[in-house]
């Protein structure tokens, strides 16, 4: 069986995290990982890609679990980030609340920064209201956090 070594691009569940190097089976790279743009294929040249892509994970991640515990008690304390939207006639909204937004949302009201791919919505927020998702701030460590979303006036 052929093995082909490969770069993560993007987290994938149960085999690794961006930037790692990791050897996964031909097929598996070349139908699925590679045309998706999870992975790249591991040359000499694309070293200096996991060196950037580290780079970029190290100013995104919170260092330490004391670190994330202080942003968990500050997005869990009390805190509701307020997200406004275009709305239709049956509350509605045009679309749906995106991790992006909702991270954005929290550096600008309660000055946090957290990293959009650490937000995890359960389902679309496609409605006006108050809904809560979970943001995963350390491998041990994750905040509920409320989102109210009104309309846009």
């Amino acid at each position: 069986m052929a093995t082909t070594k490969l770069i993560l691009t993007h987290d994938v569940p149960r085999l690794g995290h961006a930037g790692e190097v990791v050897e996964v089976k031909a097929g598996y790279a070349r139908n699925y990982l590679v045309p998706r743009g999870f992975a790249t294929k591991w040359t000499a040249g694309a070293q200096k890609q996991i060196d950037q892509i580290a780079a970029a994970r190290r100013r995104h991640e919170i260092a330490t679990i004391d670190d994330a515990r202080a942003v968990r008690d500050a997005l869990q304390g009390g805190a509701i980030v307020e997200i406004t939207g275009k709305v239709g006639n049956a509350g509605r909204l045009f679309g749906a609340v995106s991790a992006a937004q909702i991270a954005e949302a929290v550096k600008e009201q309660l000055g946090q920064t957290i990293d959009r791919r650490r937000v995890i919505i359960a389902s679309p927020i496609k409605a006006v209201g108050d809904h809560t998702v979970t943001v995963g701030l350390h491998p041990e460590v994750s905040a509920n956090l409320k989102v109210r979303v009104s309309a846009a006036k």
